[in-house]
Protein backbone atom coordinates (compact mmCIF):
# COMPACT_ATOMS: atom_id res chain seq x y z
CA UNK A 1 0.00 0.00 0.00
CA UNK A 2 1.30 3.46 -0.83
CA UNK A 3 1.99 6.11 1.82
CA UNK A 4 -1.19 8.13 1.04
CA UNK A 5 -3.20 4.91 1.20
CA UNK A 6 -1.73 4.01 4.59
CA UNK A 7 -2.43 7.50 5.91
CA UNK A 8 -6.02 7.28 4.68
CA UNK A 9 -6.52 3.89 6.31
CA UNK A 10 -5.03 5.06 9.60
CA UNK A 11 -7.21 8.18 9.51
CA UNK A 12 -10.33 6.11 8.94
CA UNK A 13 -9.34 3.82 11.81
CA UNK A 14 -8.90 6.82 14.11
CA UNK A 15 -12.31 8.16 13.12
CA UNK A 16 -13.91 4.78 13.85
CA UNK A 17 -12.21 4.66 17.24
CA UNK A 18 -13.31 8.22 18.03
CA UNK A 19 -16.93 7.39 17.19
CA UNK A 20 -16.77 4.19 19.24
CA UNK A 21 -15.41 6.13 22.22
CA UNK A 22 -18.59 8.27 22.30
CA UNK A 23 -20.88 5.23 22.50
CA UNK A 24 -22.21 4.04 25.82
CA UNK A 25 -20.49 1.08 27.40
CA UNK A 26 -23.50 -1.20 27.07
CA UNK A 27 -23.78 -0.27 23.37
CA UNK A 28 -20.11 -1.09 22.85
CA UNK A 29 -20.59 -4.42 24.65
CA UNK A 30 -23.59 -5.20 22.44
CA UNK A 31 -21.64 -4.34 19.31
CA UNK A 32 -18.71 -6.47 20.42
CA UNK A 33 -21.07 -9.37 21.14
CA UNK A 34 -22.68 -8.95 17.74
CA UNK A 35 -19.32 -8.82 15.99
CA UNK A 36 -18.09 -11.88 17.88
CA UNK A 37 -21.21 -13.88 17.15
CA UNK A 38 -21.19 -12.66 13.55
CA UNK A 39 -17.64 -13.89 13.06
CA UNK A 40 -18.47 -17.23 14.67
CA UNK A 41 -21.64 -17.64 12.58
CA UNK A 42 -19.83 -16.64 9.40
CA UNK A 43 -17.02 -19.11 9.98
CA UNK A 44 -19.49 -21.86 10.89
CA UNK A 45 -21.69 -21.14 7.87
CA UNK A 46 -18.75 -21.09 5.46
CA UNK A 47 -17.41 -24.34 6.92
CA UNK A 48 -20.85 -25.97 6.70
CA UNK A 49 -21.42 -24.74 3.13
CA UNK A 50 -18.03 -25.92 1.89
CA UNK A 51 -18.41 -29.29 3.62
CA UNK A 52 -21.89 -29.92 2.18
CA UNK A 53 -20.81 -28.79 -1.29
CA UNK A 54 -17.79 -31.08 -1.32
CA UNK A 55 -19.85 -33.99 -0.01
CA UNK A 56 -22.55 -33.53 -2.66
CA UNK A 57 -20.00 -33.31 -5.45
CA UNK A 58 -18.11 -36.32 -4.14
CA UNK A 59 -21.29 -38.38 -3.84
CA UNK A 60 -22.36 -37.44 -7.41
CA UNK A 61 -18.93 -38.32 -8.83
CA UNK A 62 -18.91 -41.62 -6.96
CA UNK A 63 -22.44 -42.41 -8.14
CA UNK A 64 -21.63 -41.62 -11.80
CA UNK A 65 -18.44 -43.64 -11.67
CA UNK A 66 -20.25 -46.62 -10.12
CA UNK A 67 -23.00 -46.47 -12.80
CA UNK A 68 -20.48 -46.27 -15.60
CA UNK A 69 -18.52 -49.26 -14.34
CA UNK A 70 -21.73 -51.23 -13.75
CA UNK A 71 -22.89 -50.48 -17.30
CA UNK A 72 -19.58 -51.62 -18.77
CA UNK A 73 -19.66 -54.81 -16.71
CA UNK A 74 -23.26 -55.60 -17.68
CA UNK A 75 -24.09 -58.30 -20.26
CA UNK A 76 -24.76 -55.51 -22.75
CA UNK A 77 -21.28 -55.59 -24.18
CA UNK A 78 -22.17 -54.15 -27.53
CA UNK A 79 -21.19 -50.46 -27.70
CA UNK A 80 -24.32 -49.68 -29.61
CA UNK A 81 -26.38 -51.20 -26.88
CA UNK A 82 -24.42 -49.26 -24.26
CA UNK A 83 -25.18 -46.02 -25.99
CA UNK A 84 -28.87 -46.92 -26.15
CA UNK A 85 -29.22 -47.76 -22.46
CA UNK A 86 -32.09 -45.59 -21.15
CA UNK A 87 -31.19 -43.07 -18.48
CA UNK A 88 -33.77 -44.53 -16.13
CA UNK A 89 -31.87 -47.78 -16.18
CA UNK A 90 -28.89 -45.98 -14.68
CA UNK A 91 -30.92 -44.61 -11.77
CA UNK A 92 -31.23 -41.02 -13.01
CA UNK A 93 -33.30 -39.47 -15.76
CA UNK A 94 -30.91 -36.58 -16.41
CA UNK A 95 -27.89 -38.73 -17.34
CA UNK A 96 -26.52 -38.43 -20.88
CA UNK A 97 -24.71 -41.42 -22.42
CA UNK A 98 -22.24 -41.62 -25.29
CA UNK A 99 -19.58 -43.95 -26.75
CA UNK A 100 -16.27 -42.55 -28.01
CA UNK A 101 -13.81 -44.52 -30.17
CA UNK A 102 -10.07 -44.03 -30.15
CA UNK A 103 -10.24 -42.42 -33.60
CA UNK A 104 -12.42 -39.61 -32.24
CA UNK A 105 -15.73 -40.91 -33.56
CA UNK A 106 -18.53 -40.85 -31.00
CA UNK A 107 -22.20 -41.61 -30.98
CA UNK A 108 -25.06 -41.43 -28.50
CA UNK A 109 -28.59 -42.72 -28.36
CA UNK A 110 -30.84 -41.31 -31.08
CA UNK A 111 -32.86 -38.32 -29.85
CA UNK A 112 -30.66 -37.87 -26.78
CA UNK A 113 -28.47 -34.77 -26.55
CA UNK A 114 -24.77 -35.60 -26.47
CA UNK A 115 -22.71 -34.99 -23.32
CA UNK A 116 -20.01 -32.28 -23.20
CA UNK A 117 -16.88 -33.09 -25.22
CA UNK A 118 -13.28 -33.10 -24.10
CA UNK A 119 -9.92 -34.48 -25.19
CA UNK A 120 -9.90 -36.59 -22.04
CA UNK A 121 -12.38 -38.98 -23.68
CA UNK A 122 -9.85 -39.89 -26.40
CA UNK A 123 -7.16 -40.45 -23.77
CA UNK A 124 -9.39 -42.98 -22.00
CA UNK A 125 -10.38 -44.66 -25.27
CA UNK A 126 -6.76 -44.96 -26.36
CA UNK A 127 -5.78 -46.37 -22.94
CA UNK A 128 -3.50 -43.50 -21.90
CA UNK A 129 -5.74 -42.74 -18.92
CA UNK A 130 -7.61 -45.24 -16.73
CA UNK A 131 -10.58 -42.91 -16.35
CA UNK A 132 -11.48 -39.21 -16.43
CA UNK A 133 -13.80 -37.02 -14.37
CA UNK A 134 -14.33 -33.37 -15.32
CA UNK A 135 -16.92 -30.59 -15.50
CA UNK A 136 -18.15 -29.52 -18.92
CA UNK A 137 -20.71 -27.12 -20.29
CA UNK A 138 -23.12 -27.62 -23.13
CA UNK A 139 -26.48 -26.13 -23.99
CA UNK A 140 -26.07 -23.49 -21.30
CA UNK A 141 -25.82 -26.09 -18.51
CA UNK A 142 -22.97 -27.44 -16.46
CA UNK A 143 -22.47 -31.21 -16.40
CA UNK A 144 -20.30 -33.53 -14.39
CA UNK A 145 -18.75 -36.02 -16.85
CA UNK A 146 -17.29 -39.47 -16.08
CA UNK A 147 -15.33 -41.41 -18.74
CA UNK A 148 -14.38 -45.10 -18.29
CA UNK A 149 -12.96 -47.70 -20.70
CA UNK A 150 -15.69 -49.72 -22.50
CA UNK A 151 -13.61 -52.26 -24.35
CA UNK A 152 -10.86 -52.20 -26.93
CA UNK A 153 -10.49 -48.67 -28.26
CA UNK A 154 -13.77 -47.52 -26.72
CA UNK A 155 -14.77 -45.27 -23.85
CA UNK A 156 -18.15 -44.89 -22.14
CA UNK A 157 -19.16 -41.30 -21.28
CA UNK A 158 -21.79 -40.52 -18.63
CA UNK A 159 -22.76 -36.89 -17.93
CA UNK A 160 -25.17 -35.58 -15.30
CA UNK A 161 -26.37 -32.00 -14.87
CA UNK A 162 -25.22 -30.07 -11.75
CA UNK A 163 -28.32 -27.86 -11.71
CA UNK A 164 -30.10 -29.71 -8.88
CA UNK A 165 -26.99 -29.69 -6.68
CA UNK A 166 -26.42 -25.99 -7.33
CA UNK A 167 -30.04 -25.24 -6.42
CA UNK A 168 -29.63 -27.23 -3.23
CA UNK A 169 -26.45 -25.32 -2.40
CA UNK A 170 -28.16 -21.98 -3.14
CA UNK A 171 -31.02 -22.85 -0.78
CA UNK A 172 -28.51 -23.93 1.86
CA UNK A 173 -26.58 -20.67 1.49
CA UNK A 174 -29.77 -18.63 1.84
CA UNK A 175 -30.79 -20.55 4.96
CA UNK A 176 -27.34 -20.08 6.50
CA UNK A 177 -27.42 -16.37 5.66
CA UNK A 178 -30.84 -15.86 7.25
CA UNK A 179 -29.95 -17.90 10.32
CA UNK A 180 -26.67 -16.01 10.68
CA UNK A 181 -28.39 -12.62 10.39
CA UNK A 182 -30.99 -13.60 12.99
CA UNK A 183 -28.23 -14.95 15.26
CA UNK A 184 -26.22 -11.72 14.99
CA UNK A 185 -29.31 -9.63 15.75
CA UNK A 186 -30.18 -11.79 18.75
CA UNK A 187 -26.57 -11.66 19.94
CA UNK A 188 -26.55 -7.85 19.72
CA UNK A 189 -29.82 -7.62 21.63
CA UNK A 190 -28.66 -10.12 24.25
CA UNK A 191 -25.34 -8.30 24.57
CA UNK A 192 -27.08 -4.98 25.22
CA UNK A 193 -29.48 -6.56 27.73
CA UNK A 194 -26.70 -8.41 29.53
CA UNK A 195 -24.49 -5.32 29.53
CA UNK A 196 -27.32 -3.18 30.89
CA UNK A 197 -27.99 -5.70 33.65
CA UNK A 198 -24.35 -6.29 34.48
CA UNK A 199 -23.46 -2.60 34.43
CA UNK A 200 -26.35 -1.54 36.65
CA UNK A 201 -24.07 -1.49 39.75
CA UNK A 202 -21.56 0.57 37.79
CA UNK A 203 -24.31 3.03 36.90
CA UNK A 204 -25.33 3.29 40.55
CA UNK A 205 -21.72 3.90 41.53
CA UNK A 206 -21.37 6.54 38.82
CA UNK A 207 -24.52 8.29 40.02
CA UNK A 208 -23.24 8.22 43.60
CA UNK A 209 -19.91 9.69 42.50
CA UNK A 210 -21.68 12.43 40.54
CA UNK A 211 -23.82 13.16 43.60
CA UNK A 212 -20.70 13.51 45.73
CA UNK A 213 -19.20 15.88 43.15
CA UNK A 214 -22.37 17.99 43.04
CA UNK A 215 -23.16 18.15 46.75
CA UNK A 216 -19.57 18.00 48.12
CA UNK A 217 -20.88 15.59 50.76
CA UNK A 218 -18.43 12.78 51.40
CA UNK A 219 -21.01 10.28 52.65
CA UNK A 220 -20.05 6.61 52.09
CA UNK A 221 -21.80 4.64 49.38
CA UNK A 222 -23.78 1.53 50.23
CA UNK A 223 -21.87 -1.66 49.41
CA UNK A 224 -23.87 -4.65 48.21
CA UNK A 225 -22.48 -8.03 47.25
CA UNK A 226 -18.89 -9.21 47.17
CA UNK A 227 -17.96 -8.93 43.50
CA UNK A 228 -15.53 -6.57 41.76
CA UNK A 229 -18.04 -3.71 41.83
CA UNK A 230 -18.47 -4.16 45.58
CA UNK A 231 -14.70 -4.05 46.06
CA UNK A 232 -14.53 -0.95 43.87
CA UNK A 233 -17.25 0.67 45.97
CA UNK A 234 -15.39 -0.22 49.17
CA UNK A 235 -12.21 1.29 47.74
CA UNK A 236 -14.11 4.41 46.78
CA UNK A 237 -15.53 4.62 50.31
CA UNK A 238 -11.99 4.37 51.67
CA UNK A 239 -10.99 7.24 49.40
CA UNK A 240 -13.99 9.27 50.60
CA UNK A 241 -13.00 8.58 54.21
CA UNK A 242 -9.46 9.76 53.49
CA UNK A 243 -10.80 12.90 51.80
CA UNK A 244 -13.15 13.54 54.71
CA UNK A 245 -10.29 13.13 57.19
CA UNK A 246 -8.13 15.47 55.11
CA UNK A 247 -10.93 18.04 54.99
CA UNK A 248 -11.42 17.76 58.74
CA UNK A 249 -7.70 18.26 59.30
CA UNK A 250 -7.72 21.30 57.06
CA UNK A 251 -10.70 22.77 58.87
CA UNK A 252 -9.08 22.09 62.23
CA UNK A 253 -5.85 23.64 61.01
CA UNK A 254 -7.64 26.76 59.80
CA UNK A 255 -9.63 27.06 63.03
CA UNK A 256 -6.62 26.49 65.25
CA UNK A 257 -4.44 28.77 63.15
CA UNK A 258 -7.05 31.52 63.38
CA UNK A 259 -7.19 31.08 67.13
CA UNK A 260 -3.42 31.10 67.51
CA UNK A 261 -2.93 34.06 65.18
CA UNK A 262 -5.57 36.11 66.93
CA UNK A 263 -3.59 36.36 70.19
CA UNK A 264 -0.29 37.81 68.85
CA UNK A 265 -2.13 40.01 66.37
CA UNK A 266 -4.37 41.41 69.09
CA UNK A 267 -1.40 42.04 71.38
CA UNK A 268 0.59 43.60 68.56
CA UNK A 269 -2.29 45.89 67.60
CA UNK A 270 -2.79 46.88 71.23
CA UNK A 271 0.88 47.80 71.64
CA UNK A 272 0.90 49.76 68.40
CA UNK A 273 -2.27 51.62 69.39
CA UNK A 274 -0.70 52.40 72.75
CA UNK A 275 2.44 53.67 71.04
CA UNK A 276 0.41 55.85 68.67
CA UNK A 277 -1.74 57.31 71.49
CA UNK A 278 1.32 58.01 73.61
CA UNK A 279 2.92 59.93 70.75
CA UNK A 280 -0.19 62.12 70.51
CA UNK A 281 -0.12 62.85 74.25
CA UNK A 282 3.54 63.75 74.53
CA UNK A 283 5.17 60.31 74.24
CA UNK A 284 6.32 57.63 76.69
CA UNK A 285 9.37 57.60 78.83
CA UNK A 286 12.48 56.27 77.12
CA UNK A 287 12.53 53.09 79.22
CA UNK A 288 8.81 52.43 78.64
CA UNK A 289 9.16 53.11 74.92
CA UNK A 290 12.14 50.74 74.68
CA UNK A 291 10.25 48.05 76.58
CA UNK A 292 7.20 48.50 74.36
CA UNK A 293 9.26 48.27 71.18
CA UNK A 294 11.00 45.17 72.55
CA UNK A 295 7.61 43.63 73.19
CA UNK A 296 6.46 44.52 69.67
CA UNK A 297 9.58 42.96 68.15
CA UNK A 298 9.05 39.81 70.20
CA UNK A 299 5.46 39.59 69.05
CA UNK A 300 6.48 40.10 65.42
CA UNK A 301 9.09 37.35 65.82
CA UNK A 302 6.53 35.05 67.41
CA UNK A 303 4.09 35.81 64.61
CA UNK A 304 6.73 35.11 61.95
CA UNK A 305 7.64 31.79 63.55
CA UNK A 306 3.97 30.86 63.81
CA UNK A 307 3.36 31.64 60.13
CA UNK A 308 6.43 29.60 59.17
CA UNK A 309 5.22 26.69 61.27
CA UNK A 310 1.77 26.90 59.69
CA UNK A 311 3.26 26.82 56.20
CA UNK A 312 5.33 23.80 57.18
CA UNK A 313 2.34 21.94 58.59
CA UNK A 314 -0.23 23.00 56.00
CA UNK A 315 0.66 19.97 53.86
CA UNK A 316 -1.15 16.71 54.58
CA UNK A 317 1.75 14.67 53.27
CA UNK A 318 5.29 15.15 54.49
CA UNK A 319 7.62 16.57 51.84
CA UNK A 320 10.22 14.26 50.37
CA UNK A 321 13.43 15.17 52.20
CA UNK A 322 16.66 15.74 50.31
CA UNK A 323 18.48 12.43 50.32
CA UNK A 324 22.06 13.10 51.41
CA UNK A 325 24.19 11.56 54.16
CA UNK A 326 23.81 13.48 57.41
CA UNK A 327 25.67 12.81 60.65
CA UNK A 328 22.98 13.16 63.30
CA UNK A 329 25.60 13.79 65.99
CA UNK A 330 26.74 16.94 64.16
CA UNK A 331 23.11 18.05 63.80
CA UNK A 332 22.63 17.64 67.57
CA UNK A 333 25.80 19.62 68.29
CA UNK A 334 24.68 22.56 66.11
CA UNK A 335 21.20 22.53 67.63
CA UNK A 336 22.60 22.53 71.20
CA UNK A 337 24.79 25.55 70.36
CA UNK A 338 21.80 27.44 68.99
CA UNK A 339 19.50 26.67 71.93
CA UNK A 340 22.20 27.47 74.48
CA UNK A 341 22.26 31.05 73.22
CA UNK A 342 18.49 31.33 73.53
CA UNK A 343 18.25 29.71 76.97
CA UNK A 344 21.24 30.98 79.01
CA UNK A 345 19.68 29.92 82.33
CA UNK A 346 19.65 26.20 81.43
CA UNK A 347 22.63 23.88 81.22
CA UNK A 348 23.01 21.29 78.49
CA UNK A 349 24.69 17.91 78.79
CA UNK A 350 25.32 16.08 75.52
CA UNK A 351 26.43 12.51 74.89
CA UNK A 352 26.36 11.51 71.21
CA UNK A 353 27.78 8.84 68.95
CA UNK A 354 28.19 9.19 65.18
CA UNK A 355 25.10 8.05 63.33
CA UNK A 356 24.51 8.64 59.62
CA UNK A 357 21.02 9.06 58.18
CA UNK A 358 19.85 9.92 54.66
CA UNK A 359 17.80 13.07 54.65
CA UNK A 360 17.56 16.85 54.75
CA UNK A 361 20.05 18.47 57.18
CA UNK A 362 17.95 21.64 57.63
CA UNK A 363 14.77 19.71 58.38
CA UNK A 364 16.54 17.41 60.84
CA UNK A 365 18.23 20.33 62.58
CA UNK A 366 14.94 22.13 62.97
CA UNK A 367 13.36 19.02 64.50
CA UNK A 368 16.22 18.55 67.00
CA UNK A 369 16.18 22.28 67.81
CA UNK A 370 12.46 22.14 68.57
CA UNK A 371 13.05 19.19 70.91
CA UNK A 372 15.74 21.12 72.78
CA UNK A 373 13.65 24.33 72.85
CA UNK A 374 10.77 22.41 74.37
CA UNK A 375 13.05 20.87 77.00
CA UNK A 376 14.63 24.25 77.81
CA UNK A 377 11.21 25.90 78.09
CA UNK A 378 10.02 23.40 80.68
CA UNK A 379 13.25 23.18 82.68
CA UNK A 380 13.56 25.62 85.58
CA UNK A 381 16.58 27.98 85.82
CA UNK A 382 19.73 26.10 86.72
CA UNK A 383 18.37 22.76 85.52
CA UNK A 384 20.11 20.52 83.01
CA UNK A 385 18.79 19.24 79.69
CA UNK A 386 20.28 15.85 78.87
CA UNK A 387 20.73 14.85 75.24
CA UNK A 388 21.89 11.38 74.26
CA UNK A 389 22.35 9.77 70.85
CA UNK A 390 23.26 6.09 70.73
CA UNK A 391 22.51 3.39 68.15
CA UNK A 392 20.18 5.66 66.20
CA UNK A 393 18.03 6.55 69.23
CA UNK A 394 17.99 10.25 70.15
CA UNK A 395 16.61 11.10 73.62
CA UNK A 396 16.11 14.56 75.10
CA UNK A 397 15.23 14.75 78.79
CA UNK A 398 14.20 17.83 80.71
CA UNK A 399 13.91 18.41 84.45
CA UNK A 400 10.53 20.05 84.31
CA UNK A 401 7.27 19.08 86.01
CA UNK A 402 6.61 16.32 83.47
CA UNK A 403 3.55 15.58 81.35
CA UNK A 404 0.40 13.98 82.69
CA UNK A 405 -0.28 10.45 81.38
CA UNK A 406 -3.41 11.53 79.53
CA UNK A 407 -1.46 14.24 77.67
CA UNK A 408 1.50 12.06 76.62
CA UNK A 409 -0.14 10.55 73.50
CA UNK A 410 -1.16 14.00 72.22
CA UNK A 411 1.91 16.16 72.76
CA UNK A 412 2.87 15.84 69.08
CA UNK A 413 -0.56 16.89 67.74
CA UNK A 414 -0.94 20.21 65.98
CA UNK A 415 -1.87 23.10 68.28
CA UNK A 416 -2.31 20.76 71.22
CA UNK A 417 -1.37 22.39 74.51
CA UNK A 418 -1.94 20.89 77.91
CA UNK A 419 -3.58 22.88 80.65
CA UNK A 420 -0.17 23.62 82.19
CA UNK A 421 1.22 24.83 78.83
CA UNK A 422 -1.51 27.35 78.12
CA UNK A 423 0.04 29.84 80.54
CA UNK A 424 3.40 29.69 78.75
CA UNK A 425 4.40 31.24 75.41
CA UNK A 426 4.19 29.06 72.33
CA UNK A 427 1.80 27.95 69.61
CA UNK A 428 1.67 24.20 70.15
CA UNK A 429 3.35 23.56 66.79
CA UNK A 430 6.95 22.86 67.81
CA UNK A 431 6.56 19.16 68.58
CA UNK A 432 4.14 18.75 65.67
CA UNK A 433 6.95 19.94 63.38
CA UNK A 434 9.26 17.39 65.03
CA UNK A 435 6.79 14.60 64.22
CA UNK A 436 6.33 15.95 60.70
CA UNK A 437 10.08 15.93 60.01
CA UNK A 438 10.82 12.58 61.66
CA UNK A 439 8.01 10.73 59.89
CA UNK A 440 9.09 12.37 56.63
CA UNK A 441 12.44 10.61 57.11
CA UNK A 442 10.80 7.26 57.85
CA UNK A 443 11.31 7.46 61.62
CA UNK A 444 9.17 7.59 64.73
CA UNK A 445 8.90 9.91 67.73
CA UNK A 446 7.28 9.40 71.13
CA UNK A 447 7.21 10.82 74.66
CA UNK A 448 7.60 9.03 77.99
CA UNK A 449 7.75 10.08 81.60
CA UNK A 450 11.25 10.01 83.10
CA UNK A 451 11.98 8.35 86.40
CA UNK A 452 12.45 11.03 89.03
CA UNK A 453 10.45 13.68 87.13
CA UNK A 454 10.62 15.33 83.76
CA UNK A 455 9.89 14.02 80.31
CA UNK A 456 11.91 12.06 77.76
CA UNK A 457 11.28 12.80 74.09
CA UNK A 458 12.66 10.01 71.90
CA UNK A 459 13.35 9.90 68.17
CA UNK A 460 14.27 6.81 66.16
CA UNK A 461 15.55 7.31 62.61
CA UNK A 462 16.67 4.71 60.04
CA UNK A 463 20.38 4.94 59.36
CA UNK A 464 23.71 3.35 60.18
CA UNK A 465 26.42 3.70 62.75
CA UNK A 466 29.95 3.86 61.27
CA UNK A 467 31.16 1.49 63.97
CA UNK A 468 28.22 -0.95 64.02
CA UNK A 469 27.10 -0.95 60.37
CA UNK A 470 23.48 -0.67 59.15
CA UNK A 471 20.72 -0.41 61.72
CA UNK A 472 17.04 -1.07 61.24
CA UNK A 473 16.03 2.25 62.75
CA UNK A 474 12.35 1.38 62.67
CA UNK A 475 11.78 0.00 66.15
CA UNK A 476 10.45 2.09 68.98
CA UNK A 477 11.79 -0.25 71.60
CA UNK A 478 13.29 2.01 74.22
CA UNK A 479 13.33 1.97 77.95
CA UNK A 480 10.73 4.54 78.79
CA UNK A 481 12.05 4.78 82.30
CA UNK A 482 15.73 5.13 81.36
CA UNK A 483 17.42 8.42 82.06
CA UNK A 484 19.58 10.18 79.55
Amino acid sequence: MSAPGRRGASGALRRVRARAAHLQLRTRVGLLAAIGVGLAVTLTSVAAYVTVRDQLHAQRDHSLLARARAAVASPLGDPARLANIPSAALGAGDVRIAIVRNDGFGFSAPGSPPPPESTLELDVARGSRPLAIFTGRTGGQDFRVVVVPAGSGLALVLAQSTTEIEKTLDRLGLVLLLVGAVGVALAAWAGVVIARTGLRPVRRLSEAVERVAETQRLDPIEVSGSDEIARLTASFNAMLAALAASRDRQRALVADAGHELRTPLTSLRTNLDLLAQSDKSGGLAAEDRTELLRDVRAQVLELSELVGDLIELARDEPPAPAQEPVDLAEVVARSVDRVERRAPTVRFHTDTQPYVVAGDPAMLERAVTNLLDNAAKWSPPGATVYTRLADGLLQVRDQGPGISPEDLPRVFDRFYRSSEARSRPGSGLGLAIVKHAVEGHGGAVWATAAAGGGTILSVRLPGSSPALGPLSGSSQQADSGSQT
